[in-house]
């Protein structure tokens, strides 16, 4: 490869390496604050990393550590997401969650989570007996001993979100390259020559949002790092739609210091899933679910909620955590470097996005670089996925339903293999669309799909045809 080819003639001021929620969210910050930004993705499609797969959950912060990083993060994510989420048109559901108790343990945990709770800024958090739970939650095990309830919990899309912060930051002037890995590079003169896969491209300052690999990025361009990612497989069930009026709010277990616990909660989607695991491994790509794990997942959401022991299986899926030797995040500068690493972005990272972009922009503009922030910038409509959204199946004129399991329309799925965010592969039209996530998992639509998507994919869907 020749890399004296560039991949742009400009010097961006910001490189961003990563296209998983954070580095969506850091590109959406950076570029209305008014500098050239571009994104660096490996993979074929974006939010193919640890960002695929969560529970999809907004969370208040009520349980993260006190006086953290992660905590102000997170409650500036989610003052955030509720400023722009109506005028990007995000889905939210506001179901609130109890943290329930199932023991006696358990239960005399519950006063000291509720004093973290209200010191961490989450006042309207409250106890609540038995009776009081099970009568707003009916389908609950009587097992359940009491609870804590938090109203603002809430339920989100966790692919529509940052691609919108995505999309509002190319609408403004910011590029993004996948199949874009960054190979190497040096510091010379005040900036940064990246080489990548593609090809060499200049900028002023490096964000590291790498994600699973954000430890090994530091020490390649670096030459060390500080923090080791030990990725952390979380294993998850999802129910049929039926299920999803079996519970009304998120249900919470009483944490351990190790993990949040295995939560039941409603999609925006219209299921009901269990879930995550929490399975630290070796492996960054190895995300395989195991019959023995999942059926433990399925015995404990049947604990819970009796009922959906009669409600079948509708998908299983897995994702990888970046967790490492400490508990809090690993947001650090290398000042003399031009680079700022945003590592170990947790469970809590959908929440938090927004936050850790502002965050980080306030640690690259400390001394003021001279941005001016874009005075009115174009705002995108995110993609109407959500049950409880008007979909576009609804609309006039949307021509033939692709997959009717999701109710996804030719329109919809043309739509998302346009542009510099087309889907690329059929796990990026899934996260675009929702195709083949549906009942059947693709045996009825998967035939039509080769046929819209041919040219499209890098890996084509349509059967190769040789001779016999």
């Amino acid at each position: 490869m020749n890399m004296d080819r560039r991949l742009a003639e400009e010097t961006f001021d910001v490189a961003i390496i990563g296209g998983g929620v954070v580095g969506c969210a850091m590109a959406r910050r950076f570029t209305l604050e008014g500098a050239r930004v571009a994104l660096l993705e490996k993979a074929t499609d974006i939010l193919d990393g640890a960002s695929k797969a969560n529970s999809a959950i907004l969370h208040t912060g009520f349980d993260a550590p006190p006086d953290s990083l992660e905590l102000a993060c997170i409650q500036a994510g989610y003052r955030e997401y509720l400023e722009v989420h109506e005028a990007m048109g995000l889905p939210l559901e506001r179901t609130g969650a109890y943290v329930v108790a199932w023991t006696a343990e358990q239960e005399a945990a519950l006063p000291e989570i509720l004093r973290k709770a209200h010191d961490n800024g989450v006042p309207d958090a409250v106890l609540v007996d038995a009776a009081s739970l099970r009568a707003a939650e009916p389908h609950l095990s009587t097992q359940a001993r009491a609870a804590i309830h938090i109203p603002g919990e809430s339920l989100i899309d966790p692919w529509s979100a940052p691609h919108a912060y995505l999309q509002q930051a190319l609408d403004n002037g910011a590029r993004v390259f996948v199949d874009c890995e960054v190979t190497g590079g040096a510091f010379a003169d005040g900036g940064w020559s990246l080489e990548t896969s593609r090809g060499r491209l200049e900028a002023r300052h490096v964000i590291n949002c790498a994600g699973l690999y954000g430890d090994l990025l530091d020490r390649n361009l670096l030459g060390e790092s500080r923090f080791t990612i030990t990725p952390r497989k979380g294993q998850f069930v999802v129910f049929d739609k039926a299920a999803s009026t079996l519970a009304t709010a998120i249900i919470l277990p009483v944490p351990t210091a190790r993990t949040k616990g295995i939560v039941l909660f409603r999609t925006v989607f219209g299921n009901l899933a269990v879930g995550p695991t929490a399975e630290d491994q070796q492996s960054r790509t190895d995300a395989s679910t195991d019959r023995e794990t999942l059926q433990s997942l399925i015995d404990a959401g049947v604990g819970k909620i009796p009922a959906l022991a009669d409600m079948p299986v509708t998908a299983i899926y897995a994702g990888l955590r970046p967790a490492c030797e400490f508990k809090e995040y690993r947001i650090s500068e290398t000042p003399d470097r031009n680079w700022i690493t945003v590592g170990a972005i947790r469970s809590t990272g959908l929440s938090a996005a927004l936050g850790i972009a502002q965050h980080v922009f306030g640690l690259y503009n400390r001394d003021g670089k001279g941005h001016r922030p874009i005075e009115s910038p174009s705002v995108p409509q995110a993609a109407r996925l959500a049950e409880r959204f008007p979909r576009d199946w609804q609309e006039p004129d949307h021509g033939e339903i692709i997959c009717h399991c999701e109710m996804v329309t030719r329109r919809e799925i043309e739509a998302a293999l346009q542009g510099p965010l087309a889907a690329r592969s059929l796990a990026g039209l899934k996260r675009r669309t929702r195709a083949t996530m549906g009942r059947c998992q693709g045996f009825y639509c998967s035939a039509r799909l080769a046929g819209i998507t041919d040219g499209h994919f890098k890996i084509t869907l349509a059967p190769e045809v040789g001779d016999d």
